[in-house]
């Protein structure tokens, strides 16, 4: 049966049984078309709006698997997406009608712990990384999620709870394995191709498949002493107004987070929260955990707890801690971000108001406290460039019925754009939807000054612009 795929000018290639069977001959992986069995048992994306429907699935065992899917999807002009963890809010790992170089299987992590390195491949969720370097006691700054995938995360930058005392994940990135549009691997490091690995911290999937990540380990946990308490969403203005003064003083070994949902009626719950919109505030603490409990009381301490779940515990289980907000395949979504100069109590009083009144009960409205660590490093010290900024103000629209999905975009959009009142220092590409807009407004913010580097290292590595299902940058002089 001859399968039509999408090209990148934009067409759609026949694609006989003959050179199906061809690629299946020289890859040791599986090559899927719709119809056959292990199609539907593809890595699932996380955003259910942006499910992605590939003519041909590549599900890579290893880069050698990886070097023949590129050079067939080169070879025939094809457009191509790659999935690593499927985590993309903007649905960038789920094109339709395209080949699909599938990731998952490559979920391996190797530990030097003489050397406090981790090798990952780019197809592991932070789950697989922390499980293996906590038996170490050790980690890497990843997500809040542990089921985000490592290579999206760390591309686009990668915020997570250690995040004020060491940075961002792509900061930690030192070495990277890379196979090239022309099929070519290319190892990026601090001395080889040092301006690729530039761009890898914090410039996105646009330059080829990262098929191994090396990063640098920090002495974390085994046991961490976490912030959690829920507060009722009517005083919101009160507890982010408290959170915003403590965060203030705080130490950079305190990383927090303040955010709004509704909890569910879960019989593990108190029944406090069971259908009750909260106000959730989050912080865990590098160091001493008892120490650090003693550091975090005051977060417990902003107005009514309704449930508090502050204790130490395992890093391992503080990582894990927001993944039933965040389930595969079963959410419409659409986010905005925008960074803050400050948080002026107009701006809480705001923040506040569209906590109370959210479409949804699975949507969020969140603010990360920044500086610290992130803001330690240099703006072209790597692609990533936002790092003065002390605030994330991040609009997190999930729901359940596609029918609704107009109503809560909209919501979305009009929040974020009410929120420019209070400042606007850019974006963050890893938590932006994009519905029917232009994504390079958002590139621009994001990048600012060094996206002309980027896309020079762009026409260096990746001049014919293959890898573009991405925040895209396009090639200089192209």
């Amino acid at each position: 049966m001859t399968i039509h795929a999408a090209t990148v000018q934009g067409g759609l290639a026949a694609l006989s049984d003959e050179m199906i069977a061809e690629l299946r001959e020289r890859v040791s992986c599986p090559v899927l078309a719709p119809e056959d069995a292990g199609f539907g048992e593809i890595r699932a994306v996380f955003n259910a709006m942006h499910p992605g429907d590939p003519s041909l699935v590549v599900s890579c065992f290893g880069t050698a698997d990886v070097v023949d899917a590129v050079t067939f999807a080169r070879d025939n002009g094809l457009a191509v997406s790659v999935r690593g963890g499927g985590h993309s809010i903007a649905g960038l790992s789920a094109s339709d009608s395209c080949m699909l170089i599938d990731l998952a299987p490559m979920h391996a992590v190797q530990v030097d712990a003489a050397a406090r390195l981790a090798r990952v491949q780019g197809g592991a969720v932070w789950a697989d990384v922390d499980r293996e370097t906590q038996a170490f006691g050790l980690a890497t700054p990843g997500g809040v999620v542990s089921d985000t995938g490592v290579a999206g995360l760390t591309l686009g930058g990668g915020y997570g709870w250690l995040r004020r005392k060491y940075g961002l994940a792509c900061d930690h990135l030192v070495a990277a394995e890379v196979v090239g549009p022309d099929g070519q691997v290319r190892v990026a490091s601090e001395t080889e191709n040092t301006d690729l690995l530039w761009a890898l911290r914090g410039g996105g999937g646009n330059f080829g498949v990262v098929t191994w990540f090396t990063f640098a380990l920090e002495e974390v946990g085994p046991t961490v002493a976490f912030g959690g308490t829920f507060y009722p969403v009517e005083e919101a203005a009160q507890v982010i107004r408290g959170w915003r003064d403590y965060v203030a003083i705080a130490p950079d070994e305190v990383t927090a987070t303040c955010l709004t949902i509704t909890m569910p009626a879960d019989p593990a719950l108190p029944e406090a929260v069971h259908n009750r919109a909260c106000v959730v505030v989050g912080a865990v603490y590098s160091g001493d955990a008892d120490e650090g409990m003693d550091i975090l009381r005051p977060l417990r301490e902003l107005g009514t707890p309704l449930m508090d779940m502050s204790q130490p515990m395992p890093f391992t289980a503080v990582q894990q801690g927001f993944d039933a907000f965040f389930p595969r395949n079963t959410l419409q979504a659409y986010w905005k971000s925008r960074y803050l100069s400050s948080l002026s109590d107009e701006a809480i009083d705001f923040v506040a108001d569209r906590a109370l009144d959210r479409p949804s009960p699975f949507t969020l409205v969140n603010i990360f406290h920044m500086g610290g660590a992130i803001a330690a490093v240099a703006p072209d010290a790597t692609a990533f460039a936002q790092r003065s900024s002390p605030f994330l103000l991040s609009i997190d629209g999930n729901w359940a019925e596609p029918a609704d999905n107009d109503a809560n975009i909209a919501w979305v959009r009009r929040t974020f754009a009410e929120s420019a009142d209070y400042g606007d220092d850019g974006v963050y590409l890893n938590f932006t939807g994009r519905s029917d807009e232009p994504p390079d407004v958002a590139v621009d913010s994001a990048f600012g000054a060094n996206l002309r580097r980027l896309a020079e290292i762009k026409a260096k590595y990746d001049p014919t612009n293959m890898f573009r299902s991405n925040n895209n940058i396009t090639p200089a002089n192209s």
